[in-house]
């Protein structure tokens, strides 16, 4: 068994740097995703110096999407972009087990980072926000933090919540 700093000494450091974009999720007038129209702004973006990519955050329309339709849309883009621009897969929910699959669906897919929320509108505790992002920990992929006061009660999440030994 690792002892906690051999487990530490063994991650690696994610290095965030440059310009990120949550992408649009584009659809056609049939009211279907536009997965032609997603490779053409990951093109796009990357020609332009674009960083990292997020798709199927709150701006990709995430809560309007099916299941079938996130993974779809993250695959499109870890496909398309094909390593030369960093990919944040969109993968929070309010609810835990929810979010620890979805984190899990962007781990598989090839995403360097999983975007998760705190659970919006359950308003956790400090507590229940570290407990939601210790589950999601698991899963083994780096972890962006999105924090939203306005829809999480208590002021949102605090330092002391995701500070914890």
């Amino acid at each position: 068994m690792s002892s906690p700093s051999t487990k530490k000494a063994r991650m690696s450091k994610l290095q965030l740097a440059g310009s990120y974009v949550a992408l649009v999720t584009p659809f056609t007038d049939a009211d279907e995703v536009d997965y032609a129209k997603i490779e053409e702004l990951v093109d796009w973006h990357i020609a332009e110096g674009t960083a990292g990519i997020l798709p199927c955050g709150t701006t990709g329309e995430s809560p309007t999407l099916t299941d079938e339709e996130q993974k779809k849309v993250i695959k499109t883009v870890v496909d398309k972009a094909a390593k030369r621009c960093q990919v944040i897969g969109g993968g929070g929910s309010n609810c835990t087990k929810r979010a620890v699959a979805a984190a899990q669906m962007c781990k598989d897919l090839g995403c360097d980072v999983v975007l998760s929320v705190i659970p919006y509108y359950n308003k956790p505790t400090q507590d229940g926000i570290y407990e939601h992002f210790a589950a999601v920990a698991k899963v083994g992929i780096p972890i962006m933090l999105y924090n939203i006061p306005g829809r999480c009660g208590g002021g949102g999440m605090t330092p002391r919540a995701i500070s914890k030994p």
